[in-house]
């Protein structure tokens, strides 16, 4: 009996060693999985203009049973009953499409045989291409079942994390910090909710090129699983914000964040700041915020210099433009009251103006102007979106929700990737880039990149470190989940991770206009000016307002004319005129492009796109541009055609910080 039950004991663990679905794991985190790959038919669904691999793309069959492509845009296929016989897949991805056959139906009928491959071409609508996820479990699982080389160290599960919350990134002491929220594991429903944490290098000095992926390095406890990083004994979910490198006095460099501990999604039990302590590896508390105290610093920090002075700049709440500063040494870094408040002018009404941000410290304001400091705290506290972005395409606005600016040296900008409030295809899942020529603007059009349907990601990053092409490639994340979505089917392995996107500038889709400035010169000449040449020629002084937005001659759009700038003496000075021929005593290139009143579609055209109309006045020589009739009145005559079309510059009010410059090029900070 005993020699029956051994040979009955043997044969199971024969048929286990050689089985397909057999995996051998050496530490649980590593898992290698030890599959037969030639079992499985592979499906490859890829770019149709890159050939890469499309992560998250939906195969389903007739009879429901749905398939994810992994990060190399893969699905290992073995269905018993379906093998060696025709199986029809509809094809679906957020942003992507799949061409539709004569009855409407988007997909492809495919024979799935042992051990070979099908590729699929897809058509990208979003400008950003998918490119891989980040976080979770079974990143590259369909590629370790049929064999296919992956680029991550652990491709199967790192960390214990099946799902991360929101992140945050850090240069520190010469690696990448990450922080993640609420994270999942395998083990149990409820994972880790005081935020967890991982390094890896930086792509050049041993890290992985961020086209192909990230690898983390967790910061584990005992059972091997992502630890608690903010490890407070009270009750409640805590989660980070503000992440921020700055040294002290001593030139230590130290690692600071705010911390909410929350009782739910709404509602907050503690806020103040926490510190890395690098000997235990664990953030601690450090200061403790008073109730609904506005000025403390959130979001992801801007790293740049004032007058020679490093510092950074905080947009949180996060509209377009920066909001909240400070020196960036630990003493003011940790002490609100060394934080500065940006004041936006007060033009009388009706009017528009253009004016340098005015920064106030936050002390000494709430000292000596309460009620100012009153009103600018209640706008913080609500979260109010003063500063709407306008969709490029039909001129509608658009609420910012979240997202990040950062300085770009292939535009020579700063560029802004941020969430839609209230979107059309998804509630908080539309994805838009924005251009400005300071940190506090002038932001106004915006170009949609990603989109989801019926589902949420949110809490986008671009991640300047990993620039490349001298920043005409950047590279963002966000997290993907069906919270707040409506939907009430979550994407498998993919639901509540991070996934990584890559946005190449030189996309014509991506040419908005920019402000076109008017100045008052010395001599009480009125010029128009693009940032670039003011901030050539240091005339930010000079600036009196944004007339309106053309196309800089580098970025022109389809259907639109040369505008060149030249100079008529008349008044004893020299006044200069804005003409649709090129002088024909100049070399100069046209001073912007824009839109021929003869390209307009017919009917009114939209409200962003408004006539340009010249202004002459006799008594002195001059000539006025203007959108308006502000310039209607005795002594002014308009002319009776429109020189062009133009995008209306939809702010009252358009605040600019030129004092605030990037790092030099090259840094990494």
């Amino acid at each position: 009996m005993k020699r029956i039950l051994y040979l009955i004991l043997l044969a199971i663990g024969f048929s286990i060693v050689f089985s397909p679905y057999a995996y051998r794991s050496e530490t649980p985190d590593s898992a290698a999985a030890q599959p037969a790959p030639g079992m499985y038919f592979k499906i490859k669904v890829v770019d149709e203009d890159t050939g890469r691999g499309v992560p998250l793309v939906e195969l389903k069959t007739v009879h429901e049973v749905r398939y994810y492509t992994d990060s190399n845009g893969g699905v290992a296929f073995y269905e018993p009953g379906l093998m060696n016989r025709k199986v029809f897949f509809h094809i679906k991805s957020h942003g992507y499409e799949y061409p539709q056959d004569a009855f409407g139906s988007r997909g492809v009928a495919l024979e799935p045989k042992a051990g070979q491959e099908a590729v699929l071409k897809i058509k990208r609508l979003n400008i950003a291409e998918r490119l891989y996820r980040i976080t979770g479990g079974g990143i590259y699982r369909d590629s370790v079942l049929t064999g296919e080389e992956v680029p991550l160290k652990q491709p199967l599960l790192n960390g214990q994390v099946l799902g991360q919350d929101s992140v945050l990134q850090e240069l520190y002491q010469g690696r990448l910090f990450w922080i993640w929220g609420d994270t999942s594991r395998p083990s149990y429903p409820l994972g880790n909710f005081s935020s967890s944490a991982a390094t890896s290098e930086l792509p050049g000095k041993g890290g992985l090129d961020p086209d192909r992926g990230v690898d983390l390095d967790y910061f584990v406890d005992e059972t091997g699983f992502s630890k608690r990083m903010v490890p407070l004994e009270e009750e409640g979910m805590v989660w980070l914000s503000g992440l921020m490198a700055v040294h002290d006095r001593s030139g230590r460099e130290r690692l600071l964040a705010t911390f909410s501990r929350m009782k739910s999604l709404g509602e907050r039990l503690e806020h103040g700041f926490v510190a890395f302590n690098d000997a235990t590896q664990i953030f601690e508390r450090l200061k403790i915020f008073e109730p609904g105290d506005p000025s403390a610093p959130g979001g992801h920090p801007i790293h740049l210099r004032v007058q020679g002075e490093q510092w950074l700049y905080f947009s949180e709440p996060f509209h377009l433009g920066v909001n909240l500063r400070v020196r960036a040494t630990w003493e003011e870094a940790t002490d609100l009251d060394a934080y500065e408040v940006l004041i936006p002018p007060r033009p009388a009404t009706g009017e528009q103006a253009t004016a340098p941000a005015e920064w106030k410290n936050i002390a000494q304001l709430r000292a000596s102007d309460p009620q100012r400091w009153s009103a600018l705290r209640d706008k913080r506290l609500s979260s109010g979106q003063s500063s709407p972005a306008y969709d490029i395409n039909s001129g509608e606005p658009i609420t910012p929700h979240g997202g990040s600016i950062y300085w770009n040296e292939y535009r020579q900008k700063w560029v802004a990737i941020f969430l839609q409030n209230w979107g059309n295809s998804s509630l908080i899942g539309e994805v838009w880039y924005a251009e400005a020529d300071t940190p506090a603007g002038p932001w106004a059009y915006a170009r949609k990149i990603v989109t989801h349907d019926d589902y949420s990601f949110y809490n986008v990053k671009h991640h300047p470190p990993f620039d490349q092409d001298g920043g005409r490639r950047l590279y963002f994340e966000g997290t993907y989940t069906k919270a707040f979505s409506g939907t009430q089917v979550a994407t498998p392995r993919y639901d509540y991770n991070q996934i990584m996107y890559r946005l190449a500038l030189d996309d014509p889709r991506l040419f908005l206009p920019v402000g076109v400035y008017q100045t008052k010169e010395a001599d009480g000449c009125v010029n128009y000016l693009l940032g670039k040449e003011i901030e050539r020629e240091d005339r930010w002084e000079r600036v009196e307002t944004i007339a309106f937005f053309a196309c800089a001659p580098d970025r022109v759009r389809e259907g639109c004319i040369p505008i060149w700038r030249t100079s008529k003496p008349g008044g004893g000075k020299s006044s200069v005129r804005l003409v649709r021929e090129s002088p024909a005593d100049s070399s100069e290139p046209p001073l912007f492009f824009a839109v021929a009143p003869e390209n307009v579609s017919e009917g009114t055209p939209p409200s962003h796109v408004v006539p340009l109309y010249e202004y002459f006045s006799p008594a002195t020589g001059e000539y006025r541009y203007s959108v308006d009739d502000d310039l209607d009145q005795p002594g002014w005559t308009r002319s009776s055609e429109a020189l062009c079309q133009v995008w209306r510059n939809p702010r009252p009010v358009a605040v600019l910080d030129p004092a605030a410059r990037p790092l030099p090029a090259g840094s990494t900070r």
